[in-house]
């Protein structure tokens, strides 16, 4: 039997079907712009139905400009508004053709209809060219005095839009000071509202002593009651303008405060969230100084909030848990009574859900616990992963804020008894936690998790807690030493060097316990170390390896030292931090738990764009090598959302700085001196000969053949940038410039021409002091062009600190660390003769 034939695809009315259809449209539409017959306007109509949906799926037609704008003489107020719409789309692009719009947008301005009017100059200060600046002064300043609320509304607008056009001409036509007469006496509240939008928004970027003044004025006690005295007329947007304007005013006395607060009190009742919200962050910052006060306002806003987490789209409800969460982590004894509010429904979506768990680990206390540890139990065998894992975790925080440790104990355990790799290895991570703080139930914890294989873990956080627990509590579990050695018989099979280091670590603990049983262990374990390619693992075997050699004792008490139980989890978030969000209340500073600094500022809008306070990134030292010419880039790089400072300054004393270092001079004191413990003679004996115990021989593994690089690399700008887009971050980590290094980047050339000398190209730099960015690259030698390895660098330095951030991509990341080595090692070297 034949195939059916296929039916032939018809393009939609809405696309052209070919290239002849926008001089067809052109034709027609010049054919009626003269033309006053009878039913005109409904074939304009639909032509100009047919240009706005050309224009909307982004074809150009651009080059009906002219006849648009014949065709716009016309009274149907559909028609204008289309031609509005066109016009303002092409009229930046086409400056020239937009003069030709002047003559009929400023007739339409003094139009009969306000309608028309209003559309008018919206359009007239839509057009965006610089050029037409004077033909919107007179317009505007007509529409700022004009009969119909409409037109005064949109040339409030109107005023704001020719500030960020021309913010001279807008300044000398006095149209702020209009707008806040207008602010004033207006009777219409849509009015009032854009009139304080655009004026507040231009007084904050202007930088003069007037603009100080007048932002002084805006929140002086008349117009701010004023403004609340007529809160009610305004539209939900307008509420939420003009509380947050308040929230900035300060009250002369308690009395003042109270007054406010009554009059708002509605507020709290309001359908929308948002003016629910700008009202609850009014009351908080106005009662911050009053205790008493503070804390009932807590009580009243609770019932409001919990109102709108119940009621409204998953949405509403994640916005407002944000908030919720931010005021229980401040007060969590006013919310624990209501802890069932928090619990997940079965249809919620799982970044609710998510948010939920974080609610019921913060109230919870000695009179929920088991409530919610139950509740969260249950969660445990959800189908979503993810949320299995957050309730998992949840369990483990809840367990180590001292809540009825004893029952959470036992539920922990029972979740190994479900047999999932993920819930395993979550169970084996808080485990781990809590025998870091209740060491008491290392018996009971213990005997169930030395029944697990290690061949049944497949995430490494799981796996490596595991092995911590085997090196930790080996004296207690019988088969450690033997499970210990069939992981390392799989050394080159795991791939996660955190496992790697944790086995490194326990194999030594087990030793000084049982040596007999993990002598063969304990050598194969250094060997391999030693031979690894990773850097922190081969660092960590050979300090093992050098400590064992000099002197057993001293590395038992500096492997395995007498541990205090952890009395306290460092906290991710500082208190300064969590205050400045509480400041930033109702605003995407609480949603994503940041201030506002850190994910708005315009310097942070990618490593290769730089804005006003930062100077343009240029290409480095012009060299005949690469011959690149000087240009600016534009990427995106999720990485820089801070600035240098900002990092180090958030994320506290870096942790691979090698240069900070110094060993101990465990040579120049003897063992009775340093007060080390006196070890059983059984370990003691392995200290004479170590080497042949372990079975290493005297000569130390040798290091990894040093990285060599192309000393006439190149790479053009446009393949660095690609390049960088697609690569993965290798490493990231921070080093110290030398005291000579710091004073010689007196400019950014010093630096070029010294990297330059160790086969590293700078492609780019940029930056201010004390804050210098550069972009090198580098290329692997001895490597055909077409399979070349590249590596990527980007460097943060700080001259104040004497501090570098290295960020390192690469086409081949297994040599990642040899290659920062080398980076790092060249970088200390700068202004050394």
């Amino acid at each position: 039997m034949a195939p059916p034939a296929q039916s032939q695809k018809i393009p939609p009315p809405s696309q052209p079907s070919g290239k002849g259809e926008v001089s067809d449209l052109k034709l027609q539409l010049r054919q009626l712009a003269g033309s006053r017959a009878p039913g005109t306007d409904d074939l304009k109509r639909d032509l100009f139905k047919k240009v706005i949906s050309y224009m909307t799926i982004g074809i150009d037609v651009s080059s009906l400009f002219s006849e648009m704008v014949m065709c716009s003489a016309t009274s149907d107020i559909v028609l204008k508004k289309m031609c509005y719409l066109y016009v303002g789309n092409y009229a930046k692009g086409n400056p020239d053709l937009a003069l030709l719009t002047i003559n009929f947008l400023q007739r339409d301005c003094k139009d009969e209809d306000p309608m028309i009017r209003g559309l008018a100059l919206r359009s007239l200060c839509s057009l965006r060219v610089k050029n037409l600046v004077e033909y919107l002064i007179g317009p505007l300043g007509s529409g700022l005095k004009d009969s119909s609320s409409y037109v005064r509304m949109v040339a409030a607008i109107g005023v704001l839009k020719l500030y960020h056009i021309s913010a001279t001409t807008c300044i000398e036509s006095e149209f702020p000071a209009t707008l806040k007469t207008l602010m004033l006496h207006d009777p219409d509240a849509q009015v009032v509202a854009n009139c304080l939008s655009s004026l507040q928004e231009i007084l904050s970027m202007e930088v003069s002593e007037e603009a100080s003044k007048e932002r002084e004025t805006l929140l002086s006690k008349p117009i701010v009651y004023n403004l609340l005295n007529r809160i009610k007329e305004f539209s939900e947007w307008a509420q939420c303008l003009v509380l947050d304007l308040v929230s900035k005013y300060i009250p002369s006395d308690n009395n003042e405060i109270f007054d406010m607060m009554n009059l708002l009190e509605d507020r709290l009742q309001h359908a929308n969230g948002a003016v629910v919200l700008a009202t609850i962050k009014l009351f908080l910052h106005l009662t911050m100084l009053m205790t008493d006060v503070h804390q009932q306002v807590y009580e009243r806003i609770k019932a409001p909030l919990l109102t709108l987490v119940s009621s409204g789209s998953p949405e509403q409800s994640y916005a407002v848990l944000g908030h919720l969460h931010l005021l229980v982590m401040r007060a969590p004894m006013l919310f624990s009574s209501d802890y069932k509010h928090f619990y997940c429904q079965y249809g919620q979506p799982s970044y609710v859900k998510k948010l939920k768990l974080e609610m019921l680990t913060a109230v919870a206390n000695e009179s929920n616990t088991y409530e919610i540890v139950t509740e969260l139990s249950e969660y445990a065998a959800n189908v979503d992963v993810a949320i299995a894992r957050e309730s998992i975790r949840a369990v483990g925080k809840i367990a180590l804020q001292q809540y009825d440790v004893n029952a959470i104990v036992d539920r922990l355990l029972q979740f190994l008894e479900m047999e999932k790799d993920y819930v395993t290895a979550e169970t084996l991570v808080l485990i781990k936690d809590l025998l870091r703080k209740y060491p008491q139930w290392s018996h009971d914890c213990i005997a169930v998790v030395g029944n697990i294989s290690s061949r049944n873990i497949q995430e490494p956080k799981g796996k490596a807690a595991l092995i911590w627990m085997l090196g930790e509590y080996s004296q207690d579990m019988l088969d450690a030493p033997y499970t210990l050695e069939s992981l390392i018989d799989n050394w080159d099979e795991e791939h996660s060097a955190e496992v790697r280091l944790h086995l490194l670590t326990a194999v030594v603990k087990c030793f000084f316990k049982r040596p007999p049983e993990t002598q063969k262990a304990l050598g194969a374990a250094l060997t391999a170390g030693l031979a690894d390619s990773h850097q922190d693992v081969h660092d960590r075997a050979l300090f093992y390896y050098r400590l064992l050699q000099y002197d057993v004792a001293v590395a038992e008490r500096v492997v395995n030292p007498p541990k205090q139980a952890v009395s306290v989890f460092a906290d991710t978030q500082s208190s300064e931090i969590k205050d400045r969000i509480f400041d930033e209340f109702n605003s995407f500073s609480v949603l994503y738990q940041q201030p506002s600094y850190m994910f708005t500022d315009k310097e942070h809008r990618g490593p290769f764009e730089f804005s006003e306070e930062t100077a343009n990134l240029s290409i480095g030292v012009e060299s005949a090598d690469n011959g690149i010419p000087s240009q600016r880039f534009e990427a995106t790089d999720n990485d820089l959302l801070l600035s240098t400072s900002e990092k180090e300054e958030n994320r506290g004393p870096s942790t691979n700085d090698s240069s900070a270092y110094s060993a101990p001079d465990y040579a120049a004191h003897s063992q009775q001196e340093m007060g080390l413990p006196t070890l059983p003679s059984n370990v003691q004996q392995f200290g004479f000969a170590i080497d042949d115990l372990l079975g290493l021989g005297p000569p130390v593994a040798a290091l990894p053949p040093p990285l060599k690089l192309n000393s006439k690399a190149v790479l053009d700008p446009a393949n660095f940038q690609r390049k960088w887009g697609q690569l993965a971050t290798a490493l990231s980590k921070d080093c110290s410039l030398t005291p000579h290094g710091v004073a010689s980047l007196t400019t950014p050339q010093a630096l070029l021409h010294h990297m330059q000398g160790h086969s590293i190209q700078c492609i780019a730099s940029g930056g201010q002091p004390p804050n210098l960015r550069f972009f090198f690259f580098a290329q692997i030698a001895d490597e055909p062009q077409s399979t070349s390895s590249f590596f990527l660098v980007k460097c943060d330095i700080n001259t104040s600190s004497a501090k570098a951030q290295i960020v390192v991509r690469a086409d081949d990341q297994s040599k990642s660390d040899a290659f920062s080595s080398l980076f790092e090692s060249a970088l200390l070297k700068l202004g050394t003769p």
